[in-house]
């Protein structure tokens, strides 16, 4: 695609190619908003596989509910979601989310994810073990709102498709987005499930360029295979 079309156009030009590749991605996967905010949580740092196991040890437990996290002891909680990596500090931040559910609006789900969502991401934010991406997760996946998601396959992917913006704050590069793409939950949620997707298939640290699907919109990629220098 001809670099000199605009940001906009190229950025819905790769969706369009990822989208052709692999299909809608069906994110997030989870029974309940709730769920998806203890999934945010939890896959800090983890493989999803085992994120999905400590969300099954939580059901299991009957613990899936704000309530129910806060009455479990701190061991108790640490030891069902053990399969998630650093359980203890993962404990602390899971109760605080749901002291935040509870305390601040009455353990109503609903009035918390339909609260004006400024205000909901700043209240996230300043709470214990939330910083900008998981903030952003339950707007976007539990709360429905259009808050484009950005994380290292996103940073990875557009430094090398020579996009993105000229500074690398969390906030400027989710700007470049949020200001060039049409200000769409479900796009922004099937986007950023591709960009993950192509992430952990196509573009990692040791890329696979030959046969990549953005592959022509590249010019990283395009330079690897020219010079031989790809897997």
């Amino acid at each position: 695609m001809d670099a000199t079309e605009p940001l906009g156009e190229r950025l819905l030009a790769l969706y369009r190619l990822l989208h052709a590749a692999y299909g809608p991605q069906h994110w997030w996967p989870a029974e309940t908003p709730f769920e998806v905010m203890v999934g945010a949580v939890l896959t800090q740092a983890a493989a999803w596989s085992n994120v999905e196991r400590a969300i099954a040890r939580l059901k299991g437990a009957g613990a899936l509910l704000p309530q129910a996290i806060l009455a479990l002891p701190d061991a108790r909680l640490a030891e069902l979601i053990r399969p998630a990596g650093y359980f203890n500090a993962k404990a602390r931040k899971l109760k605080a989310l749901c002291a935040l559910i509870v305390e601040r609006f009455g353990g109503d789900l609903a009035a918390m994810l339909s609260h004006d969502p400024e205000d909901l991401r700043r209240l996230l934010l300043a709470t214990y073990g939330i910083g900008p991406e998981t903030a952003d997760s339950i707007l976007l996946y539990a709360a429905g709102r259009p808050y484009f998601v950005v994380d290292a396959y996103t940073v990875r992917l557009f430094r090398r498709l020579q996009m993105g913006p000229e500074g690398g704050s969390y906030r400027e590069w989710q700007r470049f987005f949020m200001e060039h793409l049409p200000r769409d939950a479900a796009l922004y949620n099937e986007y950023h499930a591709l960009v993950v997707r192509h992430g952990k298939e196509r573009c990692r640290a040791r890329p696979r360029c030959p046969g990549c699907p953005a592959l022509e919109m590249c010019p990283t990629g395009q330079g690897a295979v020219a010079r031989g220098r790809v897997t």
